[in-house]
């Protein structure tokens, strides 16, 4: 969403952010290092109004961050749902798991600090709902190991599929993370087994249906 302007409008007719998601924005953009990885306002709420459409009992979403989106995705979940969240970098915790306890979803919620690649497998049981939002490089790695693990009829959502527009770019085909999210995108593209839909929204989220 490029034109600030109509940001700010889509912003000002949503629903509010709540206050421990505006506290996490707040401290996110001053003690983190690129802050605008963070879902925020917007993309939140949608992730916010995808679980809830889906009532999921089982969501698994790799890359943590500071932990806004998974409080995001977490309020859809049925009265006994529970979270796996994998955070690659060891230095966040403290803060995931201080807002994670403010919003009250410490018992929802299930951090897993490591690689994502190492710890996806030791994860059992099958997942209503994936959230891909980590390192680019292995986009397509995540999603082979997730595939078997998603129920049919349950979604992977990927984000940053549209990577600041570089996809578009033929000449931008040697920078290894915009050709990965191409590769990614073509295979979904040709995957038999699934549905999807790439929305132009922010970076790029793509919604994936297993059939």
């Amino acid at each position: 969403m490029s034109d600030p302007e109509i940001y700010n409008y889509a912003e000002a007719h949503s629903s509010p952010e709540p206050d421990v998601l505006k506290k996490l924005n707040r401290e996110t953009n001053v003690k983190v290092h690129f802050p605008r990885m963070l879902s925020g306002h917007i993309q939140g709420n949608l992730l916010k109004m995808i679980s809830c459409m889906l009532r999921p009992q089982r969501i698994l979403e790799i890359g943590t961050y500071t932990g806004y989106s998974s409080i995001c995705l977490s309020e859809g979940l049925t009265e006994n749902g529970i979270l796996h969240t994998i955070e690659i970098n060891p230095e966040h915790e403290d803060m995931i798991r201080k807002y994670h306890s403010e919003a009250g979803l410490s018992e929802k919620i299930n951090l897993h600090i490591g690689n994502a690649l190492n710890i996806i497998p030791t994860i059992d049981g099958q997942f209503d709902l994936t959230f891909i939002d980590a390192d680019k490089e292995n986009y397509l790695n995540y999603f082979h190991l997730v595939f078997n693990k998603v129920r049919k009829g349950g979604f992977i959502l990927a984000d940053n599929v549209l990577w600041d527009g570089k996809v578009l770019k033929d000449s931008l085909l040697s920078d290894t993370e915009t050709r990965v999210i191409k590769e990614f995108n073509e295979f979904i593209q040709k995957d038999k087994r699934v549905e999807n839909l790439l929305l132009p929204f922010r970076d790029g989220l793509m919604i994936i249906r297993k059939l």
